[in-house]
């Protein structure tokens, strides 16, 4: 990383300042996607797994992370070096392009934590808690942090020896997300009753009231990677829009055809998908490519939900078959849809570019997922051996909210740690109403 002597632009800070908070939005806003998709009793668990994934990566982003992803190469392209440790050189005059040094390095970190989050989905209802403290800051160094240098570091060799394409996070957000998701599942094996037991999401308006805070914060996401206020990140603004529905429609439409009526949670998940489809392409397609990439995602993802049926891993909240399978479909669809106008010099393959660059984002696609996989795998069983992933069978079939946390999401009927609630402590009008 180059650390100019230039002054920040003002309308570009200002610009990721805003950017930086509508992602960091996204957690909160994932948390409660989340919690309304799992059953009552583990509402308060999922919830807290993605909070807490705000504190252990930012800690250990701030420690090494930022340095280790965006630090000048020292590996051949795979990680970056120790200069920056606890943002060590990094102060208010430093400069990275025309945005102040501080700022993009808390831009990047957003990415982080809801990276690390997103995991969480498919391994609801099981995992010890405890696990999940161990498992989220060792991760993201192993696996977050690495692959990010490849992709957007400094003599990454994703960036500069492949040439693939990704604008906003296709390969270090969406497919390791969801290819480490994947890991996870077959370490801890299915829930209790997985293809016996109905297992609907609890709380559909809190589905729907999450979807709307990722895809507001996904402007954030999207547009922000343009790292300055200009045409570049409105087109990205646009594009986001334009992927997230055509992404509900697609999905709607498949339920319509498939099943016979159009659902609530089909309607969320779709924007989802061609919102995780559109990241890495944002920056790289037209309006049109945005429209297409979008309805390929709702499609395809509507379709590959259910995969984990026939083929018996128990991805919890589809984080397989909506961020893995919505990433790559976004990140090898710019080999098709890329525009020089957009990219700069590059096009794909309906433009006149060739196969070319179809080939390199496939590489890149491949390269990424095996190795998230891989790592996580190996992670997953380290400490599955060691302290335990798995919850108990009687955490998991009487809550973790209550076994974990002590608390339940809406019990009301107790007040702190399982104290009855006094008389005195109920309005009038309600002791009335009970008592008739």
């Amino acid at each position: 990383m180059t650390l100019a002597a230039a002054h920040a632009d003002t309308g570009d800070t200002a610009w990721l300042l805003a950017a930086t908070a509508l992602v960091l939005l996204m957690t909160p806003g994932l948390a409660l996607f989340y919690g309304g998709m799992v059953r009552t009793k583990s509402v308060l668990n999922m919830l807290m797994m993605s909070f807490v994934s705000i504190a252990l990566v930012t800690v250990v982003w701030l420690a090494a992370g930022y340095s280790l992803a965006f630090g000048d190469d020292t590996a051949a392209g795979l990680i970056g070096g120790l200069d920056h440790l606890g943002m060590e050189g990094l102060g208010p005059d430093s400069v990275q392009g025309t945005v102040p040094t501080v700022l993009f390095a808390t831009f990047q970190l957003t990415f982080a934590i809801i990276t690390a989050a997103l995991v969480s989905g498919a391994i609801a209802d099981r995992a010890k808690f405890s696990a999940w403290l161990v498992f989220v800051p060792v991760w993201a160094l192993l696996v977050y942090v690495p692959v990010t240098h490849w992709v957007w570091g400094p003599g990454g060799w994703i960036l500069d020896r492949l040439g693939a394409l990704d604008f906003a996070g296709g390969l270090p957000v969406e497919i390791t997300s969801g290819a480490s998701g994947l890991a996870l599942c077959l370490v801890l094996g299915p829930r209790l009753g997985f293809k016996k037991d109905a297992m609907r999401p609890h709380n559909l308006p809190m589905v729907v009231l999450g979807a709307g805070l990722l895809w507001f914060g996904w402007f954030g996401f999207n547009a922000g990677s343009a790292l300055g206020a200009n045409g570049l990140a409105a087109s990205a603004f646009l594009n986001t829009l334009a992927a997230g529905c055509t992404g509900l429609l697609g999905w709607l439409f498949v339920e319509q055809k498939r099943d016979g009526h159009p659902t609530t949670l089909g309607a969320a998940s779709g924007a989802v998908a061609g919102l995780v489809a559109i990241t890495p392409s944002c920056g790289s397609v037209s309006l049109l490519g945005a429209l297409a990439v979008g309805l390929a995602a709702g499609v395809v993802c509507s379709y590959a939900v259910s995969w984990k049926f026939k083929l018996n891993y128990d991805d919890s909240l589809d984080v397989v078959g909506v961020h893995l399978v919505g990433g790559i479909i976004g990140t090898l669809l710019i080999g098709l849809f890329a525009e020089k106008a957009m990219t700069g010099g590059t096009e794909g393959l309906l433009y006149g570019g060739g196969l070319t660059q179809l080939g390199k984002q496939l590489v890149a696609v491949v390269a990424v997922a095996l190795y998230a996989f891989a790592v996580t795998y190996g992670l997953g069983k380290v400490i599955d051996r060691t302290l335990g992933f798995r919850a108990s069978e009687e955490q998991e079939h009487t809550g973790l909210d209550l076994t974990v946390h002590a608390e339940t999401a809406y019990d009301h009927g107790v007040l702190g740690h399982g104290a009855p609630v006094s008389s005195s402590a109920v309005p009038t009008a309600q002791k009335v109403k009970s008592q008739a």
